[in-house]
């Protein structure tokens, strides 16, 4: 029989996805957005789509979340707050209109969680920690403003001879392509966090094997919720990232956002939980700095980076506060 406490971690992980998707929606269609390539309405359901179609596509980072990072059975409380802590860092960057990484704030609420449970850090697995999480948290977004840097540097090279307007109406129209890519590729990686942490309360649960992988209704529930969460719309994020950090084109947005899909694919082909927010936006800053680097607005540019910092020991914090409270309750 499935206890209280287990539905309650469930209806609070779906809740973080719900967050997640509309806190997130802005990685993949606020640069069609901004360049007018999609209508917002339209956007957000393409993204809601795509979201959809890329939660249900792998479960690698689901199993680094559920198997990869701690080493001891936990109770179910100890999940419940490492979840109240991501949701509390979540809105809070939200209601500021900073794209903080909802990856890392899940991912430092329950190291954070796990910590006070224990009194101790041997039972969290740092190699998995350090490999998985932390390596992926400066690398990911180095290598999108690399590429997004030499793509749009590409297509300056290419598309030289063309009149503005030529080109201009050719990217609005790839673009739609390109935002269909990152919001498969957000949902490939992002959901599967989720997914993740429902698994970690039904193995500690007893409910499910550790060796059985994501049952295919908690791939649903968390593909149909983020979904949902998206067609809510992150309009708060959406214009920080669609013109705070650099003006964007058809052709540089396009290009950010290939080269931002690209990257989250392949750190979900490896199993690393990254943040969409993080790479696109320095997809974006390598796009407009293949104009000139006097083209990116590096104060914007300094205030998301901070955010990214402080996520991971704000989030262990909350999510540590959260294990206080609910052990004492």
């Amino acid at each position: 029989m499935v206890s209280t406490i287990i539905l309650l971690v469930i209806a609070f992980a779906l809740v973080f996805e719900f967050i997640n998707g509309f806190h997130d929606t802005a990685n993949a269609i606020a640069t069609a957005v901004y360049t007018k390539a999609l209508a917002p309405r339209r956007a957000i359901m393409l993204a809601a789509a795509m979201n959809l179609l890329g939660a249900l596509a792998s479960e690698k980072v689901a199993a680094t979340i559920s198997k990869g990072l701690i080493d001891i059975q936990i109770e179910q409380y100890v999940i419940l707050a490492a979840l109240i802590g991501a949701i509390l860092w979540n809105l809070f960057t939200w209601w500021l209109s900073i794209p903080s990484s909802s990856s890392h704030a899940l991912i430092g609420s329950l190291v954070g969680a796990v910590i006070i449970y224990t009194m101790s850090i041997e039972h969290i697995v740092w190699s998995g920690v350090f490999m998985k999480v932390i390596v992926p948290l400066f690398t990911s977004p180095l290598l999108g403003l690399l590429i997004g840097f030499l793509c749009m540097k590409f297509l300056y090279k290419i598309f030289e001879k063309w009149s503005l307007h030529r080109v201009n109406r050719l990217f609005l129209k790839l673009q739609v392509v390109s935002s269909a890519f990152v919001a498969f590729s957000h949902g490939n990686n992002d959901a599967q966090k989720t997914m993740g942490i429902i698994t970690l309360a039904l193995v500690t649960g007893g409910l499910v094997s550790k060796d059985d992988g994501v049952p295919l209704w908690v791939k649903l529930a968390c593909a149909v919720v983020m979904a949902a969460g998206t067609s809510v719309g992150g309009w708060k994020v959406m214009k920080t990232m669609g013109s705070g950090v650099t003006k964007i084109s058809p052709a540089s947005g396009f290009a950010a956002q290939t080269s931002s899909a690209l990257v989250i694919e392949a750190m979900t082909f490896l199993g690393a939980p990254v943040s969409t927010t993080q790479v696109i936006t320095t997809s974006i800053m390598g796009t407009g700095t293949a104009r000139r680097a006097t083209a990116v607005k590096w104060g914007m540019a300094g205030n998301i980076f901070t955010a990214w910092v402080v996520t991971l020991p704000a989030a262990m914090v909350l999510g540590g506060a959260a294990t206080y409270v609910l052990g004492l309750l």
